[in-house]
């Protein structure tokens, strides 16, 4: 039986500043109960600023990473995020085949900062080998442009390539609208069988650093402990705004989240 704290494999990159990466992941599925394990695929030299410098982990290793975790501690949910190259695609798409558990792919491509953190060569492993894998795809509107080929500026036009994206195979796409432009910030949840909106106020503040590894994190941490994807994903989009909300404050550019305010006065 599955442990109900939820077990989740991250297989990402580490980012050094603690904001976003592999520590944010880690950060977010603690905050939410759950169990994080990882597979780290690439070490960056980051902080606000943006990525200084970036170390891939040889394929091997991450695999190495992720067999161990698998072989022995479980995983309740798998969640992808920075795979840097096509070799990084098609050995993590492998290890996706051995697993039997709900798989958020957070398609990062491009840090906060506007570093790449994908090959350009590697958009269309992506879009063939980790969309058809997904349970649940959280791309961008950047990131939706690029694996479905249609331009997002607007609300309608994140439906109309989540059904694209929806036609290459993940069972599901949460189609974030941050990059989308207005007041509010409307998130669609989409499936074969409709659609859930989530909507709220823009918040007026710089600290967003890895908004996205948190909410595909908190996703997947919702559907290792056995909620439902509407469930799972209305918890998370709740815990990011409220992240955002109480951001610390810490450096001069893109500043991180409070990942830990669940946890506040409740030692």
């Amino acid at each position: 039986m599955a442990d109900s704290r939820g077990r989740v494999l991250i297989i990402a990159g580490s980012d050094s500043g603690g904001g976003a990466g592999i520590q944010a992941d880690i950060k977010t599925v603690t905050a939410l109960g759950g169990y994080a394990a990882t597979a780290i695929t690439a070490i960056t030299a980051q902080n606000t600023l943006g990525v200084h410098g970036v170390h891939a982990i040889p394929p091997a290793m991450v695999e190495a990473q992720a067999r161990a975790v698998l072989d022995d501690l479980g995983a309740d949910a798998v969640k992808t995020g920075m795979l840097g190259d096509v070799e990084m695609v098609e050995r993590v798409a492998a290890i996706l085949d051995t697993v039997r558990v709900p798989v958020v792919v957070d398609p990062v491509m491009v840090a906060k900062g506007g570093s790449n953190l994908l090959a350009p060569n590697a958009v269309d492993a992506v879009r063939a080998l980790m969309i058809p894998r997904a349970t649940v795809l959280t791309p961008n509107a950047p990131e939706a442009e690029a694996l479905s080929g249609l331009p997002v500026h607007t609300t309608d036009d994140l439906r109309r390539a989540g059904e694209r994206l929806l036609t290459l195979g993940a069972q599901a796409v949460l189609m974030k609208g941050g990059h989308v432009e207005g007041d509010t910030v409307i998130d669609v949840l989409m499936t074969p069988d409709g659609e859930t909106s989530f909507e709220g106020e823009r918040l007026d503040t710089r600290h967003t650093h890895g908004t996205g590894c948190t909410l595909a994190s908190a996703v997947a941490a919702g559907l290792a402990q056995g909620l439902s994807l509407t469930e799972a994903v209305a918890r998370a989009w709740a815990y990011v705004h409220e992240a955002m909300r109480q951001a610390p404050g810490f450096g001069a550019g893109h500043g991180p989240l409070d990942h830990a305010w669940p946890l506040r006065g409740k030692a």
